[in-house]
């Protein structure tokens, strides 16, 4: 606890002092002295992405949780941001109910393996009623079923290299969560929505559910999850297919 503290203690310190060019720079080799440099640091915005990571990273309690609602709060409207995929594979999983679909999880584990939809449904429930956060300025409470994501990865074992996974969909809005937020309690994968079967529109038959970051980061359409030890070689290294688009790899609230 000690050693925890006095690590919490150097770094927040080393951050609140930074300033100007010089500052900024030592707070920089501060955050990857503790392996908190982020995959998007590089370019313009880098050096603001890292800070932001390592400072939320350090002043956040790893089991800190997202603020939870009562049924009653659930919205009467739940907007969407962006339509299911127009093309197969996922029209022809649709159009037969989901009974083919299988999400493999694979990459830095000891044992990869597939789950069908009804699997996952076998697997403890988890329930949430939390807030979805979009970064275009709306938002929506909704109440999410599924199985949580630590579950998941017990079965297939993690490998202690693994730093990152990484969450495939049906339509290249693609994403990854570092380790602390994919063993996070409140990450699950959802297969419902406010008592019902996730709808399309949500990212059925599966979607990343993540409270603690912005919408974009709970990834819809499910296909695959994996597990690596570095961006580098993945899209354009940068964690996410956001960051081409202006948005950070880290989205957390």
């Amino acid at each position: 606890m000690s050693s925890s503290l006095s690590r919490r203690k150097l770094i927040t310190g080393g951050l609140s002092v930074a300033g100007g060019a010089d500052g900024l720079a030592a707070a920089a080799r501060l955050a990857d002295r503790y392996g908190l440099i982020p995959p998007d640091s590089g370019g313009v915005w880098g050096l603001g992405e890292t800070l932001t990571y390592a400072c939320q990273r350090i002043l956040t309690s790893p089991l800190s949780m997202a603020r939870e609602f009562s049924r009653g709060e659930i919205s009467k409207v739940a907007p969407v941001s962006g339509k299911p995929p127009k093309t197969d594979p996922y029209q022809g999983l649709l159009a037969g109910g989901f009974g083919g679909w299988r999400l493999s999880i694979d990459g830095l584990v000891a044992r990869p393996a597939s789950f069908s939809l009804a699997e996952l449904k076998r697997y403890p429930s988890s329930a949430q009623i939390t807030q979805q956060i979009c970064e275009e300025g709306w938002s929506f409470i909704a109440e999410w079923t599924g199985v949580a994501l630590s579950h998941v990865l017990k079965l297939v074992g993690v490998l202690p290299q693994a730093k990152y996974a990484v969450f495939f969909p049906f339509d290249g809005c693609w994403d990854s969560l570092d380790l602390q937020d994919a063993w996070h309690p409140q990450t699950v994968i959802a297969y419902g929505m406010n008592g019902k079967e996730l709808p399309p529109d949500h990212g059925a038959p599966v979607r990343l559910k993540v409270p603690r970051q912005l919408g974009y980061k709970s990834v819809k359409y499910l296909s695959r999850i994996t597990l690596t030890e570095t961006m580098k070689n993945i899209g354009t290294g940068l964690g996410s297919s956001q960051p081409d688009d202006g948005y950070s790899w880290y989205a957390g609230i």
